[in-house]
Parts: structure tokens; C-alpha cells; sequence
């Protein structure tokens, strides 16, 4: 998932690397343009809003108001948060329809309980798993995140976080945050057998459980569940995301097992205690 060239987070801190030159790059950037509208139009869709009536929603990330652009063009209202000023200041002068607010998603949403029909976030959620300052924690951040968020949605929403995740045990840790925090949900990948136009959305339900939208470019796999990953009360994998077991979870333990056996050592056979984790002694 992670490309040979530098991804903008390991260049430095957001409200740092983009600044005022970097914003007006990626706000004029016809290319880029056509892209954040595309994925902010397939999270709107994945958010099942009904029909024949404005929604309230949120935008996390907001950048220079793209994303926003595609709302208001649908009839619904928003709030975009971001951490950046220079992005913001490019949103004013587009004057953009929806409120902005500047602010760091992972100190949480400052919204009260239930304000939201629903929330999208276009390629910034990725940004909560690095440590920009030594007091970071990206577990914490990323819990403070979502456990706001859940807050802040209205009972039976949901969010649609497009993200750009650098490998499974990254994914393994936002999704293991989200579900702490009480959401209900999954991944759904489009175009799954795609380098370039693979998409990843995190689908998340407050306060209900619900079945996960199909993806798109799926339909010649034969296993549906191999481009949706889904957690309901139990731990997530994502060994079908780069085709690997996530490590020392039970089916990277019974591969390894496997593959112990085939070079000829002894291995304990497998039983129903394989893999469990034991309880800390006192």
C-alpha cells in the first residue's frame, strides 16, 4: 500500500507540510480535484442518506473545502474541521457554503451529542497514526477521534472515512480504536485488484449494526468478503488486504505451524486452545 515515493505524513506534521504554497497547489491541481471529488461523491453515497431531504453533516479534514464543494452541490449543509490554516484561508477565499472550524481531530470533535446525520473524511484520518510531538500517542488520538465522533453523530448515522493506509497493522490499529469506542462497521475496498485505483472507506454505523455496502470493481471475485472487511464484537483481521495473516493471530500462528510441519519439525498438534490468549498471573 505504501509507493516508493514519500507520503506527505512522514514529511512532517499537517499544519506544517501544508502550507500556504502547498494549498493552493493541491486546491488548483485539476487532477487532484477530480479525485477528492470522486471519493467525496462515493462517500456521500455510502452514507445511504434519505432521500428528498437536506442533511447535516460533517467533514473532517476539510482541507480547502473540496469534499464540501460536493456537499453543498447535493443539497445538504456541513461543518469541515482541519488542522491547517493555510488550507482554510484558501476555503474562505473560495467561499465555500459550509462552516469551518480549526481544529486537531485527534484532540476530538468539539460537537454536541447527536449534531450530526453524518460525517465523511476524504485522505486524513492516515495522518492520526504518526507521533508529530512527543506527548502523540496514535492509539489515544485515535480513540479521542472516534469516541467524539461517535458522540457527535445522531443514533443510526454513520461515517465514511476515506483513508490511504500504509500497511494491515495500520488498518488493524484505526479499525481496533473505532470499534473501542462503540461504532459497528467495516471496510470496504473498491476496485480491490486495482494498484492505482484501489480505495479504501472505513464504513462506520453509531449505534446500530447494519450490512456493509458492496464494493465497487468486486464483481469478478467469487468471495464477496474479500473486498469487505467487517468487526461486530470481535477483533478485526486483514489478512485479505495484502494477503497476509495479520501477525501472531490465530491463523498467522497455524500457518506458521503449518510450515513447521512441512520442513520437518516437531510441532504441537492443533487444538481448540491454538493461539488463545492465556490470562496474566498474579
Amino acid at each position: 500500500m505504501a509507493g516508493s515515493v514519500k507520503r506527505p505524513e512522514h514529511r512532517g506534521p499537517p499544519e506544517l507540510f501544508y502550507d500556504e504554497e502547498e494549498a493552493r497547489k493541491y486546491t488548483q491541481n485539476s487532477r487532484m480535484i477530480e479525485i477528492q471529488t470522486q471519493m467525496s461523491e462515493r462517500a456521500v453515497e455510502l452514507l445511504c442518506l434519505p432521500e428528498g431531504r437536506p442533511s447535516y453533516l460533517l467533514d473532517v479534514g476539510c482541507g480547502s473545502g473540496l469534499s464540501g464543494d460536493y456537499i453543498s452541490e447535493q443539497g445538504h449543509y456541513w461543518v469541515g474541521i482541519d488542522i491547517s490554516p493555510a488550507m482554510l484561508d484558501v476555503a474562505v477565499e473560495q467561499e465555500v457554503e459550509g462552516d469551518l472550524i480549526l481544529g486537531d481531530m485527534g484532540q476530538g470533535v468539539p460537537f454536541r451529542p447527536g449534531t450530526f446525520d453524518g460525517c465523511i473524511s476524504i485522505s486524513a484520518l492516515q495522518w492520526l497514526c504518526n507521533a508529530d510531538k512527543r506527548t502523540h500517542s496514535p492509539p489515544r488520538r485515535l480513540y479521542r477521534f472516534f469516541s467524539s465522533l461517535y458522540s457527535s453523530l445522531a443514533r443510526g448515522a454513520r461515517a465514511v472515512l476515506q483513508l490511504y493506509p500504509e500497511n494491515a497493522e495500520q488498518l488493524e490499529l484505526i479499525t481496533a480504536q473505532a470499534m473501542k469506542a462503540g461504532f459497528t462497521g467495516g471496510m470496504v475496498i473498491d476496485y480491490p485488484n486495482s494498484t492505482k485505483a484501489k480505495k479504501f472507506f472505513l464504513c462506520l454505523f453509531a449505534g446500530v449494526s447494519a450490512v456493509l455496502p458492496k464494493a465497487l470493481g468486486a464483481e469478478c471475485n467469487e468471495a464477496e468478503g474479500s473486498q469487505r472487511a467487517t468487526f461486530i464484537n470481535e477483533r478485526m483481521r486483514f489478512w485479505n488486504v495484502r494477503g497476509k495473516s495479520v501477525k501472531k493471530s490465530r491463523d498467522w500462528i497455524l500457518e506458521k505451524k503449518e510450515r513447521r510441519r512441512r520442513q520437518g519439525k516437531e510441532v504441537r498438534p492443533d487444538t481448540k486452545y491454538t493461539a488463545r490468549k492465556r490470562r496474566p498471573h498474579f
